[in-house]
């Protein structure tokens, strides 16, 4: 039986970053995630998966453009600036003091990441389809 006030696809206490696979940053950003969370804190799920157009369903984000990054943790969902500060915080060493950022009015820190995330694309490139995770990173990211 699972428990219908999680949101799908995830455990109790499980924290998911929900990110753009077709993004080249994006995907830049998953694998520092991963080099940088050894003890594998964060699951991942793109959002053009199943799970990721599921959880999508649940927050209500819209599921056919998706212009930020996406971070559930004890359900609640937390978005952009909120989203990144909230993951770097739980990063080890040097990376967490990245979260002081915080100091600065959300209106400021969300204009910032809406710049980027609007055009990371141009700047950054697209893949033409997802990425699929090496085996060895596979059970970092969300399944059936």
């Amino acid at each position: 039986m699972t428990d219908q006030s999680l949101p799908p696809f995830t455990q109790a206490g499980e924290r998911v970053v929900l990110f753009d696979g077709l993004c080249k940053l994006c995907n830049g950003w998953v694998k520092f995630l991963i080099r940088h969370d050894p003890q594998q804190r964060f699951r991942l799920a793109s959002v053009q998966s199943v799970q990721g157009q599921a959880l999508l369903a649940w927050s209500g984000l819209p599921s056919e453009r998706f212009d930020t990054m996406a971070y559930i943790e004890d359900g609640q969902l937390l978005v952009r600036s909120d989203a990144l500060l909230r993951i770097v915080a739980q990063l080890p060493g040097p990376w967490r003091l990245l979260a002081l950022l915080r100091v600065l009015p959300r209106p400021v820190r969300d204009w910032c990441y809406n710049r980027v995330a609007l055009n990371r694309y141009r700047l950054f490139g697209r893949y033409d389809s997802c990425l699929l995770p090496s085996a060895d990173h596979e059970r970092r990211f969300l399944h059936d």
